[in-house]
């Protein structure tokens, strides 16, 4: 049996949103800092073997380093996720408290990234998984948060989707 969650008025979803965005931000701008306070760009600590470490680097491109420079279109595509956080917020206000919960998860990560490139031009990564020379390419906590709660969104529609067709 599915369950739905509790609905919210508006001024909640509102808050829900921004102190979700807000923490993430702060956890992101927090962790940069502590990594370039204590790391020079390049080096690299282990923090469980060689599975994972911290791995100052500075990504000048996007997810994956593809785009290496793209700063014109980063901020497009941030623009563009921004108003479709927006769009989605309006749209299911008053529904769902975890979804506004993920959009705040999503918007605290693109302001955590969007910070750093209109500051530094880049974006500091630092977490390194993988063994030896085999790796997947080094992120932070707002690429975490952007990747993690933009898979949450989707199913959640996917869902959303499958219910409606099955009420008609």
């Amino acid at each position: 049996m599915i369950t739905h969650p509790p609905r919210t008025t508006g001024r909640t979803d509102l808050l829900v949103l921004l102190g979700t965005a807000a923490l993430v931000y702060l956890l992101d701008q927090a962790s940069k800092a502590l990594v370039v306070a204590n790391l020079r760009v390049g080096d690299q600590q282990q923090i469980v073997g060689d599975l994972v470490q911290l791995w100052h680097a500075q990504n000048a491109g996007a997810a994956f380093s593809l785009f290496q420079g793209g700063q014109i279109l980063f901020l497009v595509v941030t623009a563009l996720a921004l108003g479709m956080i927006v769009y989605f917020h309006r749209s299911f206000r008053g529904q769902s408290r975890w979804l506004q919960l993920v959009l705040g998860v999503i918007l605290g990560g693109t302001l955590g990234n969007l910070t750093d490139r209109v500051r530094l031009g880049y974006v500091t990564d630092f977490v390194s998984v993988g063994f030896g020379d085999t790796r997947f390419p080094t992120f932070n906590v707002a690429d975490s948060a952007i990747v993690l709660g933009i898979g949450v969104l989707v199913i959640y529609l996917a869902l959303l989707d499958g219910r409606q067709r099955a009420a008609v």
